[in-house]
């Protein structure tokens, strides 16, 4: 009986997968684009089919360097649209297609007003909401102006970057950062940020709850930095001037000449920037009563000078209509230093002043990194069917060097320390995607990856030239991922879902060589995805995400020995820090409504084994004088909600504001045990416990108003509100950023002024209690407010030479 069910199920389905290929028939629709005026073919002339009874895009493509096109529709009518910069828009009404139709040559006719008034450059800022991701195409925004790419993430709604260059997403630290889908080859992609140019960059892909299609690394999400290439055929390129004060001063210049075979691009660069900031702590250390030991104020200046120069060069083969071969060069140097100047007021339990000491750390640093990539896109017939492999070898070298001069009131002798940090660290990435959709409601996606990295750090502490064993030495991570993926992709009428599998086997080494610490961990896990979006109307849809994240620690957060820019507030690492497991929930709704475009959703992260900073009292040094740690612990367990708004609104065509709002409520639960050694040398374990729940939010506006005359009036005001921790509390923070431009020279040039931090108010304030240990207040400002003046000169970039790039049917995969 129970056979004759299945026998019978499986012919339903059958005859029911049938019934729906029969009714979804194809016909390929080709034809000619000519110029009406020089009877010339025109490349890169943009198509669009829609449904005529609804007006709804159903597909799209572009001419080849013939005119030459091809598109593939189910039966059915349409309205085609033949679109290209500088030209009439031709549109064919009511087109019958019941099997595969040549419409012949299409004529298209220059159109002289729009030729006078045409963006010569793609400067308008645009979102595009796609079924996994937000795109962010910067465009002319003002704010970055000069800046570098932490200044342009600060502006794109949903992340933030705090004064130490932290980056957040949606209030999270735990995001994974890509530079143009690959991991970054900097040691510190903070300082990697920091350092390049924001005028290298195209676009930003925010993806809060990734797909089984991407690493699955980083609990809160991706942020993916597209890089800018030249897609305009001929000689063409810009050329960027920076000065500032602080010392800000630069020079960047893109190049491009494309062909019909070849697109030939470079980014060169040079900067010269001046960061001063400072810290301020003023630490009350309790006894057990929580009654006063002892004060000690401590304040530190800093002064930091960077000179960087960034380069790449790159080559687009088009091999045929179909198959393209990208080869491109990265290579960044940047050298600095950093003269830091420590003051400690030290004071007795009653206030009263008993010793000075200073602590001068004049540090040197010098960082390489070379990168090569080849990627390989080879798209099929069928509109959507495509293979991509791309490779990755990168190599970075991180040298410092720091002479650190000690005086105190208490001793006529100067200490002097040396101190030695050289980072190296090779990777190589290695992934191949296959994406073929089986027809109009079945899509099916499968890749692998392959992530192997191995990095070296040697540090070194010599006292008055003796070696210091407690903080010399040397940390090998040796990090090797291999991962597999599917996806199946379903759209049936308004409902389309994506569910996905990754797995991914992780072998990872971290090998203490001086103190002979090996530890070898190996897990393999499954990271299943399932993604719904149902539209409920042309203008709106409702979405429903799930994934599963993990982070890995790896870095400082796994090197057990200390710093040693402060021999009383240290930080070490934990070398039995485990992997984090996070489960994403996203409810999202998205409606354009005229001028007002509104997007919301409501979020929850599960995350096991934690990873979470703490600070405590660990003994005391050689004169009585507490020593505060500051590391990393696997806490059992963390539960993260929150909502998140944003919209966009058009009042008038001079003024565009778009404002965000996230809401997050974050529970922590677990135990830190720890040993305290104290002046009698005797070792006591002590336990803290974690257990937090804390509310939080930030929200930033954005206007732009265009004047007369093409001037340009950009504001961006921000505020992060305070937060409570399980031991203290991170104070609020508001923050506003002003800039102005002006083309001039018949558009070909323009000269922007952006004030950032006006009021000189981004410095992060934090209180950190624990009973019977410390009470201490940190104020921290990593950079000061900065004005910039920029001049921008574009050269071939002809109106009438305007091209549009054809459409790519799934530059992300697993879209329909």
């Amino acid at each position: 009986m129970l056979s004759k069910k299945i026998i019978s199920l499986v012919t339903l389905l059958f005859c029911t997968t049938l019934l729906a290929q029969t009714s979804f028939k194809k016909a390929v629709v080709t034809g000619k684009v000519i110029d009406k005026t020089t009877s010339k073919p025109m490349e890169f002339v943009t198509l669009s089919a829609y449904k005529s009874d609804t007006n709804k895009l159903i597909t799209g493509t572009a001419t080849d360097g013939n005119g030459n096109f091809s598109l593939e529709v189910t039966n059915g009518i349409y309205n085609i649209k033949f679109e290209y910069m500088g030209y009439k828009t031709n549109t064919l009404n009511q087109q019958n297609i019941a099997g595969d139709t040549n419409l012949g040559n299409i004529l298209l006719e220059e159109d002289a007003k729009e030729i006078e008034v045409v963006e010569i450059r793609a400067e308008k800022t645009t979102v595009e909401i796609k079924l996994d991701k937000k795109v962010y195409n910067l465009g002319k925004d003002l704010m970055v102006k000069g800046g570098t790419v932490s200044d342009v993430l600060d502006n794109i709604p949903s992340v933030t970057v705090d004064v130490e260059g932290t980056i957040s997403l949606r209030g999270n630290e735990n995001v994974k950062v890509l530079i143009d889908g690959k991991p970054s080859n900097a040691i510190s992609i903070n300082d990697a940020l920091k350092m390049l140019p924001a005028d290298a960059v195209d676009k930003v892909e925010v993806i809060t709850n990734p797909s089984a299609r991407y690493d699955a690394e980083g609990g809160a999400g991706i942020l993916n930095i597209v890089l800018k290439k030249g897609k305009i055929k001929g000689f063409n390129g810009t050329l960027i001037a920076t000065t500032g004060i602080p010392d800000n001063h630069g020079i960047n210049g893109t190049l491009n000449y494309k062909t019909g075979k070849i697109n030939l691009f470079t980014i060169q660069g040079y900067t010269y920037k001046s960061n001063p900031g400072f810290s301020d702590v003023e630490t009350k250390y309790l006894n057990p009563d929580n009654s006063a030991n002892r004060y000690i104020d401590e304040n530190r200046d800093n002064s930091r000078i960077n000179k960087g120069y960034n380069g790449g060069f790159g080559l687009d083969w088009f091999i045929d209509k179909s198959t393209t071969w990208t080869n491109g060069f990265n290579y960044r140097k940047n050298k600095g230093t950093n003269e830091e100047d420590v003051d400690y007021y030290n004071y007795d339990a009653n206030r009263i002043y008993t010793f000075y000491r200073n602590r001068l750390n004049l540090e040197k640093q010098l960082e390489d990194n070379i990168e090569f990539n080849s990627n390989f896109i080879k798209n099929f017939k069928k509109s959507g069917h495509k293979l991509t492999a791309d490779v990755s070898i990168s190599e970075s070298k991180n040298f410092s060097n720091s002479v650190i001069y000690d005086n105190s009131t208490l001793s006529s002798t100067t200490t002097i320390d040396d101190t030695k940090n050289n980072q190296k660290q090779k990777r190589t990435l290695i992934q191949t995607d296959y994406v073929f959709p089986i027809n109009d409601v079945f899509q099916l996606e499968a890749g692998y990856r392959g992530n192997f990295l191995n990095q070296n750090t040697d540090y070194a502490v010599l006292n008055n030239g003796v070696i210091n064993t407690s903080f010399t030495n040397v940390l090998e991570y040796i990090e090797h991922v291999n991962a597999l993926y599917t996806q199946m992709g379903i759209k049936v009428n308004k409902l389309s879902m994506l569910y996905g599998l990754r797995f991914e086997d992780s072998n990872i080494e971290i090998n203490q060589l001086t103190s002979s610490q090996f530890k070898t961990k190996k897990y393999t896990n499954f990271f299943p995805s399932a993604f719904f979006t149902y539209e409920l109307g042309d203008d709106t849809n409702l979405s429903l995400n799930y994934s599963k994240r993990i982070n890995r620690p790896r870095g400082r957060q796994i090197n057990p020995f200390s710093t040693y820019s402060s021999n009383i507030n240290l930080f070490r690492g934990n070398p039995d820090l485990n992997p984090s497991l996070t489960d994403a929930v996203d409810l999202g709704f998205l409606k354009k409504m005229g001028k007002i475009t509104l997007s919301t959703s409501v979020y929850y992260n599960y995350t096991k084994n934690s990873a979470q900073h703490v600070r405590y009292v660990e003994g005391l040094n050689e004169n009585g004088i507490p020593i505060t740690t500051m590391s990393f612990v696997n806490i059992g367990e963390e539960n993260r909600s929150g909502f998140e708004f944003t919209l966009n609104y058009i009042p008038y065509k001079w003024w565009k504001l778009n404002s965000n709002l996230n809401v997050f409520r974050t529970e922590t639960k677990g135990n830190f045990s720890y040993t305290y050694v104290d002046n009698t040398n005797t070792s006591i374990t002590k336990t803290q416990n974690l257990d937090n729940t804390a509310s939080s939010w930030f929200t930033r506006l954005n206007s732009k108003i265009t004047f007369p005359n093409k001037i340009d009036w950009q504001t961006n005001v921000t505020y992060n509100g305070s937060q409570r921790t399980a031991q203290g509390m991170v104070k609020g923070i508001f923050a506003m950023n002003l800039a102005f431009s002006k083309d001039i020279m018949k558009d070909k040039a323009t000269i922007s002024l952006n004030v950032n931090d006006v009021f000189n108010s981004r410095i992060r304030r934090m209180q950190t209690y624990i009973p019977g240990q410390i009470d201490s207040d940190t104020a921290m400002q990593w950079r000061v407010r900065q004005i910039t003046l920029s001049f921008t000169y574009r050269f071939n970039k002809q109106k009438n030479e305007k091209e549009k790039m054809p459409k790519r049917e799934d530059d992300g995969g697993g879209e329909f």
